[in-house]
């Protein structure tokens, strides 16, 4: 009888490595190195040797594992083929048929990192008590994760949930990462504000904290608690077109709840009172009662997201 089930999450620098019993109650985790070089030929292989190794460190049986969750940086199919993890340096290949092949026919679920950690969310974290979410993750970009019926939304070729590159800007003149112009990510992300602030710095004489020291998404929030007017005028862009690209995001799906998560999200709530006015404005009436809330899982939702594949 199953007892056990493992929560893998991979990014480009570490793998994060949870193993979990079927209540969700993480029992260790452990990180081990991603291994890029080779087009990431050592990723699989390295994995299936910590679990083994984990095994036997715990005298736990084969038969006694339900199997392995594992959430990656990239598109992932329902059949576990992943189209180009640029990350991790890998093209195409079945993930799921791969590691369960080195695993000895062990059973293993995939999916995209953000959708993962947005399964996290809703099972463990800030969505606990919903099954129709937007997990938001606002980090160096904007990521995302939809939750449809306690299931997630992947898209036809598993690129589902990439919200940070919804446009909202028609004027913008600095390209994205992704090659377009005015991505969300270019304004919500950790790296959007600042740039953001720069240019609001740039145009305006203001007295500001911001000209006295580094500028950065913490920066400036910790200026807009204590009621730096120029910090204040960059909170309210930043929520201007967040909560523009969320209320998108509501038409559509039609969520619950949004959970706010990344390192932006430390700022706390205060997040909320910049983003609903514009999400307000913006999402169709029979969309706008959706809840804010923050993120608690942290770095750990990727690995509880990808136990719950299992469950």
């Amino acid at each position: 009888m199953a007892n056990y089930v493992f929560g893998v999450d991979v990014g480009g620098t570490t793998v994060k490595m949870g193993l979990f019993d079927l209540e969700g109650n993480v029992l260790e985790k452990w990180e081990i190195p991603t291994r890029t070089e080779n087009s990431g030929e050592k990723i699989l292989p390295d994995i299936a040797a910590s679990i083994q190794e984990k095994l036997k460190q715990k005298a736990i049986a084969r038969e006694e594992v339900a199997g392995v969750g594992i959430g990656v940086p990239g598109p992932v199919e329902k059949s576990g083929i992943v189209h180009r993890a640029v990350n991790l340096g890998w093209a195409e290949l079945n993930m799921k048929e791969e590691l369960s092949a080195l695993l000895d026919g062990m059973r293993v679920e995939g999916g995209n990192d953000a959708n993962v950690a947005a399964l996290g969310e809703m099972w463990k974290g800030g969505g606990q008590g919903h099954k129709n979410l937007v997990a938001v993750t606002l980090g160096t970009g904007v990521g995302g994760g939809i939750i449809i019926n306690g299931e997630i939304m992947t898209g036809a070729t598993g690129a589902g949930g990439e919200i940070g590159h919804i446009h909202v800007e028609d004027n913008e003149t600095e390209a994205c990462g992704c090659g377009n112009f005015g991505c969300l990510e270019e304004y919500a992300s950790a790296t959007g504000i600042t740039r953001l602030a720069n240019r609001a710095l740039k145009a305006s004489d203001k007295d500001s904290v911001l000209r006295r020291g580094e500028v950065s998404a913490k920066t400036v929030f910790d200026a807009v608690k204590a009621g730096d007017e120029l910090a204040i005028e960059v909170a309210k862009q930043f929520g201007e077109y967040l909560g523009k690209g969320l209320g998108v995001i509501a038409g559509i799906i039609n969520p619950e709840i949004f959970v706010i998560g990344g390192g932006v999200s430390k700022a706390g709530e205060i997040l909320f009172d910049y983003i609903k006015p514009s999400f307000e404005k913006t999402a169709f009436q029979g969309s706008r009662d959706a809840i804010f809330a923050l993120a608690t899982l942290g770095n750990d939702a990727g690995i509880y997201g990808a136990a719950r594949l299992l469950l």
